[in-house]
């Protein structure tokens, strides 16, 4: 990790690592299932949304980090967040309220989560430094697929989606608590 001085109260680097594994499960859980409510709106069978394949190329690849991270989990010997539950209702209830809205605001959630990933990510690419290669270079990847889902949302109309900077902050918000409580619970 990269070396600074230990405040007290300030994590070790085994804390440091648990809490890097925890969040991004956590968050890559929640991605999943904020695409899962997405589609369960918008990709219905017959009355499928123009966006809908899009999202299934997202959610696909939300999985795939998804399932890094459950590998990743056990073998560092890192407990998931304990509120796995929350996001599990509160993920698939946000893509869900906001693909009901239309397929502008679903793609205004889409923006609003990667935008801060793609920070948080940074943030922790930077922590790493050379301490931790292997898992740098994995966030480093995951990192560039959720910048690239966030310029895809913005193509698609995110910033045209109704009320969208109320409901782009709301989410930011949202997402950025969410991060910061699953690394401490």
């Amino acid at each position: 990790m990269t070396a600074r001085r230990r405040l007290a109260g300030d994590p070790d680097p085994r804390q440091l690592l648990a809490r890097i594994l925890r969040v991004d499960h956590a968050g890559e859980y929640g991605a999943k299932r904020i695409y899962d409510g997405q589609l369960a709106v918008l990709g219905r069978a017959g009355r499928q949304a123009a966006s809908a394949p899009t999202i299934r190329h997202m959610a696909a690849q939300e999985q795939k980090h998804l399932d890094a991270f459950d590998r990743l989990l056990p073998q560092r010997r890192v407990r998931p967040t304990l509120l796995s539950p929350l996001w599990h209702v509160g993920g698939f209830a946000l893509g869900a309220a906001t693909a009901l809205l239309g397929e502008k605001a679903a793609m205004a959630c889409t923006e609003a989560v990667e935008d801060v990933i793609d920070r948080h990510y940074a943030a922790q690419i930077e922590t790493l430094g050379a301490a931790e290669p292997e898992l740098r270079d994995l966030i480093e990847e995951f990192r560039q697929e959720e910048v690239q889902h966030r310029d895809t949302a913005l193509e698609q109309g995110a910033a045209e989606a109704p009320a969208y900077p109320l409901l782009s902050r709301g989410i930011r918000a949202i997402t950025r608590t969410a991060i910061w409580l699953s690394e401490r619970v």
